[in-house]
């Protein structure tokens, strides 16, 4: 069986990883892959939102599974690209990915069929939201409606934090057009419990359960992205390294754009940019002055 994985991440490391160990797999390729993936697979440099070029390469190798990870192309229908063209794909649709890629059309589909949630109202205007506010209980929660790399969700215990979301996420595009139409959700507490299931339209098999321990620091205290190389970033101002680079940055980055922003003893050079957000950073640790 040829098997290709469309991604470049942790997550597609892991699936390769596994596939590796597989006796029906006779050969296993990944676009684009990464450094660690290219130990078990054969690379390719195609984007995971090229669904014309993936088809086609598919196609070429007589691909007999494609494996896409990454929300984004499953939300722009690659999964789809794959399945129309005959190519057996593990991944959603897009008509069902985007249950993954609208926070706003989740909700509205769980209220529709009764399934409990969170309260919560959504706007795709920074003024009706913050009017909102004004009469909502504190803790509340903000997210961004579209994917932001899972870091489009804020805590916020005050009304002046709430307001202050509303601006990252509305007025800022902290998250790029992900923060065009945003929930204002009821805080829940308790522990988070993440169920991910297998299903094939019919049947569905669930997995173990996971937790997620997303802040660095006891207490919750310190970012969403954790403490990435024992930096301290000022988390009153941002939530994610994306963020923190926009703010030393000044502005929106455009794509193909290129700066770099020296912090704490380290270079950080963006090195893909979609959708005026940074997608990817070189981090490179500078010499120590004598």
């Amino acid at each position: 069986m040829k098997v290709l994985i469309v991604g470049g991440g942790g997550r597609e490391h892991a699936i390769a990883w596994k596939c590796s160990q597989s006796k029906r797999v006779t050969e296993l390729y990944a676009a684009p892959g990464n450094a660690g993936i290219a130990q078990l697979a054969t690379c390719v440099d195609i984007s995971v939102m090229d669904a014309e070029k993936l088809v086609a390469f598919a196609k070429e190798k007589e691909i007999d599974l494609a494996i896409v990870g990454p929300d984004d192309p499953l939300v722009a229908g690659v999964a789809d690209a794959f399945m129309d063209a005959g190519i057996r794909v593990f991944g959603p649709r897009a008509n069902a990915a985007i249950i993954e890629g609208s926070k706003a059309f989740s909700k509205d589909l769980m209220k529709k069929y009764g399934i409990p949630s969170a309260a919560y109202e959504t706007f795709d205007n920074a003024d009706a939201a913050l009017a909102y506010l004004e009469t909502a209980k504190m803790p509340i929660v903000l997210k961004a409606d579209g994917l932001a790399l899972g870091k489009g969700v804020l805590i916020c215990n005050t009304l002046e934090e709430a307001k202050e979301g509303v601006k990252t996420l509305m007025l800022d595009k902290q998250f790029g057009s992900a923060g065009d139409k945003i929930v204002i959700e009821e805080f829940m507490t308790g522990r988070e419990v993440s169920v991910l299931c297998f299903c094939d339209g019919t049947h569905i098999k669930p997995m173990a359960s996971a937790q997620d321990h997303k802040r660095a620091k006891d207490g919750d205290q310190g970012l969403n992205t954790g403490d990435l190389l024992g930096i301290e970033f000022p988390d009153e101002d941002f939530e994610t390294v994306n963020g923190f680079l926009l703010y030393e940055h000044g502005r929106l980055p455009e794509e193909g754009e290129s700066f770099k922003i020296e912090y704490q003893g380290y270079e950080f050079i963006p090195v893909k940019i979609e959708d005026n957000r940074i997608i990817t950073v070189k981090i490179t640790k500078l010499k120590e002055e004598e």
